[in-house]
């Protein structure tokens, strides 16, 4: 249900680069939260520091709402960044186990694949 990758980029490094490397790979990124932070102001600490990066294709969004507005709960797409055993993990839900439920023709359906590998390549160019 997750697909993760890992690289030898820093945790400051991977994230100094992400939105560049989302809109080299047709994505804008809308948001990002850093968990760590957030929590803590709420007297919540964690000792990780995960942040989570939305992403957005808008032809695809577009195309995706027009015919399953029910698919609005996976959007935007999300990327979790953080360190895990001394190395830097990229992680995103994989989209292909849930392509299948939606209600959508098998165009849209062929193009969200190829947006969730769109996806799966930023997370590899790290």
């Amino acid at each position: 249900m997750i697909y993760t990758t890992t690289t030898d980029l820093s945790l400051s490094e991977v994230n100094a680069q992400l939105e560049s490397s989302a809109k080299s790979h047709a994505f804008g990124v809308l948001h990002h939260y850093e968990f760590k932070k957030i929590l803590e102001s709420k007297g919540f600490p964690i000792e990780k520091d995960i942040t989570l990066y939305e992403i957005c294709n808008p032809k695809g969004a577009q195309a995706l709402l027009i015919e399953s507005p029910e698919a609005s709960v996976f959007l935007p797409c999300r990327i979790s960044v953080y360190e895990e055993n001394g190395k830097i993990v990229l992680a995103t839900i994989n989209l292909e186990n849930f392509i299948t439920y939606i209600d959508a023709t098998k165009e849209l359906k062929e193009h969200l694949r190829a947006l969730y590998q769109d996806i799966i390549k930023l997370l590899n160019s790290f």
